[in-house]
């Protein structure tokens, strides 16, 4: 390897290669668990929040491998991270149908479930059933809100986690380099996940909901990881949806992805198109995002 190269978020080159190297052959008993630690150890590798990224290092790790650079030894166990094998229970709720002027169902109730992990159980059951890409459970940073009506019913699923790595049309809106997205992307979220539940049929509540959470996230976030986001993106299916919502909520299109997935290097991989929705949370963002 001669080239330094961005691989899960850090700079790899030939000197972290040989630091790798180094723990595979001195220590050829450990397991892929134990590496992945102790290589958060060595680099020092840490969340803003302090814990070490070994989920991360474990990637990797497994990236390394799959380049024929490192040969890791055999998988022994399934990932000790619960969260992967988590099974979400289906439970039974009412459908009656929602319907009506917004003001008749307020004031919502908005539920970070951090704050309220008793309703944790709902959201996974409810997004899993009725999102059109389902859910299994969120992975790293994220932020989840289950809203609910003056009366308790349950009206939307919302889940913010962590931004995309790269996009060109949200990264030239910015005016990012390569350099300061390394540095800058905790503070963008992403809305991977926003559902309305299919028997509530409100005019207005989906633009009002997001507007909601626009105003909140970034103390629910800074409570929850010790800092703030300044932006927020979302990606929207073209052929399914036109993002009317957040055109409503004074969110901004500013382009379109390529069809491409990130594992796609040789054009051959096809994914859905989808606009790209940013809404910054800050006047001053692209200093903040830029600095």
């Amino acid at each position: 390897m001669e080239n330094r190269q961005i691989i899960q978020g850090r700079v790899i080159g030939p000197v972290e290669l040989k630091q790798v190297r180094r723990l595979l052959a001195e220590h050829p008993e450990w397991s892929r668990y134990r590496l992945s630690r102790e290589l958060c150890q060595v680099w020092d590798w840490r969340s803003l929040t302090g814990q070490i990224k070994d989920m991360a290092a474990r990637t990797l790790l497994l990236k390394l491998a799959q380049r024929g650079w490192v040969t890791l030894p055999v998988c022994r166990r399934p990932s000790p991270n619960r969260m992967r094998h988590k099974q979400i229970q289906r439970l039974a709720h009412p459908t009656e149908p929602i319907g009506g002027a917004l003001r008749e169902l307020q004031p919502l109730q908005f539920l970070e479930l951090s704050q309220a992990p008793e309703v944790g159980p709902v959201f996974d059951s409810l997004l899993q059933q009725y999102h059109y890409l389902s859910y299994t459970s969120p992975v790293g940073q994220n932020v989840r809100y289950l809203v609910r009506d003056r009366q308790g019913r349950d009206l939307a699923c919302l889940l913010f986690g962590a931004a995309a790595w790269k996009t060109q049309p949200r990264d030239t809106f910015i005016g990012w380099t390569v350099g300061q997205r390394q540095a800058q992307l905790s503070l963008v979220a992403n809305n991977s996940r926003f559902l309305i539940l299919p028997w509530v049929r409100v005019p207005e509540l989906a633009s009002h909901i997001l507007g909601r959470v626009a105003r909140r996230i970034a103390a629910d976030w800074q409570a929850r990881y010790g800092h703030p986001v300044r932006l927020l993106e979302t990606f929207v299916e073209r052929a399914r949806f036109r993002g009317g919502c957040y055109r409503a909520a004074n969110w901004i299109c500013v382009g379109q992805t390529q069809g491409r997935t990130r594992q796609d290097r040789h054009r051959q991989i096809h994914a859905p198109v989808k606009d790209v929705w940013v809404y910054p949370l800050r006047a001053n963002f692209r200093q903040t995002l830029c600095g």
